[in-house]
């Protein structure tokens, strides 16, 4: 609906309500619906969700067609990345925000910092969802806003040009609310638990839930030692309940991302029920380490299975927990990831220990054996060390080659004596590239990083203590911040506008006419940045 129809429609509703209604415009009751195009959190879902799905299957038809984000501990964050991707790109297409459980467990937690370990408030989840999307929606708002004044502004002056322009551009107007993959880690329980949770989320707004297959008791983040997974059963639960939650609330579009811990997971916590050789518990128990046992030498508190006409023991931890056999965990992931899928999710998610195309490439190769179409979520993560990574695959590449490496210590390639060198330079150019290279190669659909502005806060802050508190003082917040703000066109540098002053002068209008108190008039200091 038009800007124009929808004051036509609201001038109707307004005029059948006779007299008591009088005092209400229909263009301002109509630029109130339009900078609030979403009224409601499942709202968001649905149409976020279309949007993943039409995102889906764009990558299907050309892997260059990957979608990104980053990950978002605050509305804020989230509404100034969206912003500077409009201002810098033109549209938010392909851009989603991310939602990391270790973000809220580190950063918005009632208990204070915690680790990723599914420990903070479930609650908290859903409630960081809505701050996103309220950031966002005011995003529009502001935004909107300030075209509905240069529309006023226009047919004061009598511009038919520019008039029709405004509205032409109010009606196309590319909302700021994007898609969010968000963290529910292991379902904060078991499946009735994950399905109560999976609704507060999408409620709130999420139309894609990130599920991982580690106990939810014994949850670790998946760059940590010590995680505990699931028999496939146990998980799968997980997934049907996420699947009915979106039915329930009329998201039939949402997105369930399974993501296996398995590659650094050698503990588990149950033995897998199996009826027949070969079913799906058969083939999780597998997998474990076991030792073959006489009967006549059974020991007390053993814990026993049977395969192949053998009687096993699998190894079994004073922490009550089993262990699989070492090198399994490519093959256990594998599974995993194909399972997941025929029990229902859409994405996938790998967490490795390194950002390496061919490891990646090498597990998705098999998955699409099964499933040709299987698509990963990938985590550029903060955990791994990019640099010394990358430089360490050339090293290793040059020496294959042939090529002399005399010249380099693989151990210390981080250092910044390297830094000028060619061999840094082509390791660089890989990390350029290696989410092209991975989406092409790897089945990547969606890469995100997920904690980059927990360290872009501490980053920046750290530079502004040391220069503010130092002798640059003042100097050092004018010319490292606000100088900068107003040069780059940050439009934070107007930061009462940010929080919605102007908003809130319109609706002052609207309410009290004449009367109204507005906030924005000469006296307002913000008015110094006019012309910035």
């Amino acid at each position: 609906m038009t800007y124009q129809s929808r004051i036509a429609e609201l001038g109707q509703t307004i005029s059948e309500n006779g007299a008591p209604w009088g005092a209400i415009d229909a263009a301002s009751a109509a630029r109130m619906a339009v900078q609030n195009r979403f009224p409601t959190g499942l709202d968001i879902a649905r149409y976020t969700a279309k949007i993943m799905r039409e995102d889906m299957e764009a990558y299907d038809a050309d892997p260059a067609n990957y979608t990104q984000s980053l990950g978002c501990w605050h509305g804020f964050i989230a509404q100034q990345k969206m912003i500077s991707i409009k201002k810098h790109f033109g549209s938010t297409k392909r851009r989603y925000l991310y939602l990391s459980g270790w973000m809220v467990a580190a950063l918005r937690s009632e208990f204070g910092p915690l680790p990723d370990q599914s420990m903070h408030e479930k609650t908290s989840v859903p409630a960081l969802i809505e701050e996103l999307y309220t950031f966002l929606r005011q995003a529009d708002a502001r935004e909107l806003g300030g075209m509905f004044r240069e529309l006023d502004e226009a047919k004061a002056k009598g511009d038919a040009v520019n008039t029709h322009r405004l509205l032409k551009e109010i009606d196309e107007h590319e909302t700021h609310v994007v898609p969010i993959i968000a963290d529910i880690d292991a379902g904060f329980g078991n499946a009735e638990a994950t399905y109560l949770l999976a609704k507060k989320m999408i409620e709130a707004g999420a139309c894609a839930l990130q599920i991982e297959n580690q106990v939810s008791d014994e949850k670790q983040c998946g760059h940590q030692d010590g995680k505990v997974t699931v028999p496939h059963e146990e998980f799968h639960q997980k997934i049907r309940a996420i699947r009915y939650a979106f039915l329930e609330l009329g998201v039939p579009d949402g997105i369930i991302v399974a993501r296996t811990d398995s590659l650094g997971a050698g503990l588990t916590k149950s033995i897998a029920y199996s009826k027949e050789p070969g079913d799906l518990g058969d083939q999780y128990n597998s997998f474990l380490d076991c030792d073959e046992v006489d009967a006549a030498d059974i020991k007390n508190g053993q814990v026993f299975i049977s395969r192949d006409g053998k009687l096993l023991a699998p190894k079994r931890l004073p922490s009550n927990l089993y262990q699989f056999r070492p090198g399994t965990g490519e093959d256990r992931c594998v599974l995993d990831c194909i399972t997941a899928l025929e029990a229902g999710a859409d994405l996938l998610w790998i967490e490795t220990e390194k950002p390496h195309v061919e490891q990646i490439a090498g597990m998705v190769d098999r998955v699409r054996e099964v499933i040709p179409n299987a698509k990963l979520v990938y985590n550029n993560s903060p955990s791994f060390n990019w640099t010394l990574n990358f430089r360490q695959q050339i090293f290793d590449k040059w020496e294959a080659e042939g090529k002399d490496v005399s010249g380099f210590d693989r151990a210390k390639l981080m250092s910044i004596d390297y830094d000028g060198t060619e061999l840094a330079a082509e390791a660089d150019e890989k990390i350029r590239t290696f989410q092209a290279d991975a989406a092409k190669r790897a089945g990547i659909f969606h890469h995100l990083i997920t904690l980059p502005t927990y360290h872009t806060a501490a980053l920046s802050t750290d530079n502004l203590a040391k220069e503010y508190f130092g002798e640059q003082a003042m100097l050092g917040y004018v010319k490292n911040v606000q100088r900068e703000e107003i040069r780059q066109g940050i439009a934070c540098v107007k930061h009462q506008n940010m929080a919605g002053s102007d908003i809130g002068d319109d609706h002052k209008e609207y309410f009290a006419g004449e009367a109204a108190l507005k906030a924005g008039g000469k006296d307002n200091t913000m008015n110094q940045f006019a012309a910035a």
